[in-house]
């Protein structure tokens, strides 16, 4: 049985993030984005381990960069992921018009005509900009958007952030043992299925070459195309310089041209999906919010770390 302490710490949790949501959609965006820019570099200052192991991705993104530009690229990527947060707060409030206003994307053109096959398409994307501000527009365009998303804990957060994200018209499957046949169907609805594909949260995915490392990464966008039949195209959407400001890119879509057996086929899209996504960070590898292991000698820098 959880304890007392554990469970009004859950409460306080989830009312945490309740409070801050009501006080993102209070405020203009303006007054909300300077805000997050005083924050920011507080809590990396408070986040030593998420900082170090930041700046080691961004090391990989860019080798030549100096200890100063790291360390600068490394606190724009707080502010970034803090923006995230409050841009997303803020989206049940914003009105079409407005979300369409403060949305440029290249490529799009792609994902109707691969929707007249009838089959869905696979969104492959990093954790980097604000890519719930693009789930809402492909959602205000008339799409059915399934996104994946990684369970959080407590689970009343969870149900929370399930339920802001139902509000804005997306379809939330967790990410588990389930997942791969609701993805399928959904796909067999011809909708739109947002995978974030950078981390094996789950373990167990392909071996990759990425960032001039090897680690894995999952399976599913790569697998699941080919069950379906349906076209993976390699996506990103990142944070502009204006208020409320995003644009996206969606990159031609993944060869899953058969030649070999499953695994092999699945193992050499995802290594071309890896390479896509190096292109897609290094284009603002600031705004990649990835402050966990990602690649094995990862381990070694945490454990160094928490010594």
């Amino acid at each position: 049985m959880k304890s007392v302490r554990g469970s009004l710490k859950d409460a306080v949790t989830v009312g945490g993030y309740k409070c801050a949501a009501l006080i993102a959609r209070a405020i203009p965006s303006f007054i909300g984005q300077r805000i997050v820019s005083w924050i920011a570099p507080l809590i990396a200052r408070l986040s030593r381990k998420r900082r170090v192991m930041i700046s080691h991705h961004l090391r990989r993104v860019n080798p030549s960069l100096t200890d100063a530009e790291i360390a600068t690229a490394s606190a724009k990527a707080f502010d970034s992921y803090l923006r995230y947060y409050v841009e997303s707060f803020r989206l049940p409030s914003r009105s079409a018009q407005h979300v369409d206003q403060h949305f440029y994307v290249e490529g799009y053109e792609q994902i109707p005509v691969a929707l007249e096959q009838g089959r869905g398409v696979i969104l492959a994307l990093p954790h980097l900009g604000g890519w719930e501000w693009a789930g809402r527009w492909v959602t205000d365009l008339g799409h059915q958007l399934t996104v994946v998303v990684e369970p959080l804990q407590p689970p009343a957060l969870f149900e929370w952030f399930m339920s802001l994200r139902e509000d804005l018209g997306m379809k939330v499957i967790s990410l588990g043992p389930d997942a791969a046949a609701e993805v399928l169907k959904s796909l067999r609805n011809n909708e739109v299925v947002c995978l974030l594909c950078d981390r094996d949260i789950q373990g167990g995915g392909i071996e990759v070459e990425f960032f001039g490392e090897k680690t894995t990464l999952p399976a599913g966008p790569a697998m699941l195309a080919m069950r379906a039949d349906s076209p993976v195209f390699p996506t990103a959407v990142y944070f502009t310089d204006e208020i409320d400001g995003h644009s996206a890119i969606v990159r031609p879509p993944l060869d899953l041209t058969r030649r070999g057996s499953l695994r092999e086929d699945v193992s050499a899209a995802t290594q071309q999906l890896a390479k896509e996504l190096e292109v897609l960070i290094a284009r603002a590898p600031e705004q990649w919010h990835l402050f966990q292991p990602n690649w094995p000698s990862d381990t070694v820098i945490e454990s160094t770390h928490n010594s």
